[in-house]
């Protein structure tokens, strides 16, 4: 057993610890270190780690995918979506709602009322068009077929935003 130290005993003794207590203490975190190079001073914010870009945008492309077939099959509301797509984007995907929406109203078929439903995102493919800009592609399987979506994702002020989004 070891005893534990009151935290006023910690701080006296802090002046005379030893240059193994402090390497020891700097690995257990790095924003205690006293004088190693390489490391943070005290009172200083540990930089930010850079955020593997393609992997966020995938993740970014999946959920987006994934809530537009949702809205499509009139799950979700499309408000939820429209932090996420650009005007003319979240006008056309509502126009598609109102029309499916509007055609099974009118003609009551059943394979219109499962066209969208149990939508899953099979698989996402990211590629890098330029700087701050991505188009993706998506493979879609509901009830009834799989189907292709195409995304364009733009970062607009450090939030990625979608400028096209086509649903096969």
């Amino acid at each position: 057993m070891s005893a534990v130290t009151p935290i006023r005993a910690a701080q006296e003794g802090s002046d005379r610890e030893t240059g193994r207590d402090r390497e020891a203490a700097a690995l257990r975190n790095p924003a205690l270190d006293q004088g190693r190079a390489g490391f943070y001073r005290p009172g200083t914010q540990p930089a930010l780690r850079s955020v593997d870009e393609t992997a966020e945008v995938r993740a970014i492309t999946r959920g987006t995918v994934q809530a537009a077939m949702e809205v499509l099959a009139g799950i979700r509301p499309i408000h939820q979506l429209a932090r996420r797509l650009d005007p003319r984007c979240l006008g056309n995907l509502q126009h598609r709602a109102s029309l499916i929406r509007r055609e099974l109203t009118r003609t009551g078929n059943p394979a219109l009322a499962r066209l969208h439903r149990n939508s899953t995102v099979r698989s996402v493919r990211v590629c890098e068009v330029a700087d701050g800009i991505y188009e993706a592609s998506a493979v879609v399987v509901d009830d009834v077929r799989a189907r292709a979506v195409a995304i364009r994702l733009e970062r607009s002020k450090h939030v990625w935003r979608v400028t096209e989004l086509v649903i096969g």
